[in-house]
């Protein structure tokens, strides 16, 4: 019956969210926004999405590498840690309990310090190490025999994973101006999680059932070096003024 509490949790979460939202203040900028002009249609819209090309393309290249990365190490990791690393499903319950429950205290660490240094540094060095490691590190991971060695391997993975998720969506609103800015971060977003994350973890089946799992370790390195490239090509968002306040 313990699955249930977690839903149990959300409802409630969801209810104060709900009341949050109702309560809380708009900012400035979208008051002044909105002041300044009528309200838009659908279709008005949508052509306020197409005039940000570049920020759309930034949205779905950043993401790619990023979701590809969080879904490996965390959703796919437990099963990992069973079919092929061979630990019990308990073995492999707590090792990901323990490796998500640091990863959770990372991210506000993280944002902390892309505050001082920059959005780009920090993804950039997301990058890197996932591009460099991931590979490596499921070398390791395989031939791993200890429940603490696998814990240490996956909070290597996921302290590199910090780096995009514990930033991502503060990136991703920097990118665009207050009118199009929830369609602009949600939609290429959206489509862009359920393409390469929400297929992460099949993928990495498949490869193993047709006994080419080692295909899945480039498949990751090869999006995160794709999404390497517009890191360290992209505009440091925390410049763009389009988040004054």
């Amino acid at each position: 019956w313990g699955w249930r509490i977690p839903f149990v949790i959300g409802a409630l979460c969801a209810v104060v969210a709900i009341w949050l939202r109702r309560s809380m203040e708009e900012t400035s900028d979208f008051e002044k926004d909105r002041a300044s002009r009528p309200q838009a249609s659908a279709a008005a819209t949508i052509r306020g999405l197409m005039e940000h090309p570049r920020a759309v393309l930034t949205v779905v290249g950043l993401t790619a590498g990023g979701t590809v990365a969080f879904y490996t190490f965390t959703t796919y990791a437990q099963k990992f840690l069973v079919n092929t690393v061979g630990f019990t499903a308990q073995q492999a319950t707590f090792i990901n309990a323990v490796t998500l429950l640091v990863y959770l205290c990372l991210q506000p660490i993280v944002g902390a310090v892309s505050d001082v240094v920059g959005r780009r540094p920090v993804l950039t060095a997301f990058g890197i190490a996932g591009s460099l490691g991931t590979i490596p590190l499921f070398r390791a991971l395989e031939s791993t025999q200890s429940v603490s060695g696998a814990i240490w391997l996956l909070l290597a993975a996921l302290t590199a994973v910090s780096g995009y998720t514990a930033i991502n969506a503060v990136v991703k609103a920097e990118l665009f101006p207050t009118s199009i800015r929830a369609l602009g971060v949600g939609f290429p977003y959206a489509v862009t999680v359920a393409l390469f994350g929400g297929t992460a973890e099949y993928i990495a089946l498949y490869f193993k059932n047709i006994g080419r799992e080692s295909w899945f370790y480039y498949y990751v390195t090869g999006c995160i070096v794709c999404s390497l490239l517009v890191y360290a090509t992209m505009r440091e968002s925390s410049k763009l003024g389009h988040m004054s306040e």
